[in-house]
């Protein structure tokens, strides 16, 4: 049974979830790899560095680093631990996001030119949208993801 978080109600019971739960950690983990592939494959139609599969498996590893506290039983007595995994997460996928950033902005010709910020976001926000989806909100994970989808498809065309 997959948990669905209400307003008010404690987060812990929302991201609770039994290593024996196979049908539960299956919904988390392929609505992480889902949410990544749709963003992905924006990012590859248009020819960016990070296409599909970086940001499939950026997606499915950030639901992975919060579902293994969660599945090992250790935020149950330390809630703060998640919240700290959830930190190194957003700071180690900032190094690809910079990787991506430096690859982009070489070139053969001597003016500076900053590329790829808008992909190295995606990628970050492809890991917001797996934590998201590890932690069990998968309402909001894809919630959001029609969201980036909407800024990377539509806003360009404002641009």
């Amino acid at each position: 049974m997959v948990a669905v978080y209400s307003p008010g109600e404690s987060l812990s019971n929302v991201y609770a979830i039994s290593p024996n739960d196979w049908l539960g950690l299956t919904v988390r983990l392929s609505i992480a790899l889902l949410v990544g592939a749709i963003i992905g494959l924006e990012r590859e139609i248009k020819d960016k560095p990070a296409g599909l599969r970086t940001h499939m498996l950026v997606s499915l590893g950030s639901a992975l680093f919060v579902l293994v506290p969660i599945l090992s039983g250790v935020t149950d007595n330390h809630p703060e631990d998640l919240t700290r995994i959830i930190q190194g997460v957003i700071g180690g996928i900032g190094f690809v996001g910079a990787g991506v950033i430096l690859h982009e902005s070489q070139s053969s010709s001597q003016e500076k030119r900053v590329r790829g910020l808008t992909t190295a976001a995606a990628i970050w926000v492809s890991a917001a949208l797996g934590t998201a989806a590890g932690c069990g909100l998968w309402q909001t994970s894809l919630i959001a993801t029609a969201l980036t989808f909407a800024v990377l498809r539509v806003v360009k065309r404002l641009e």
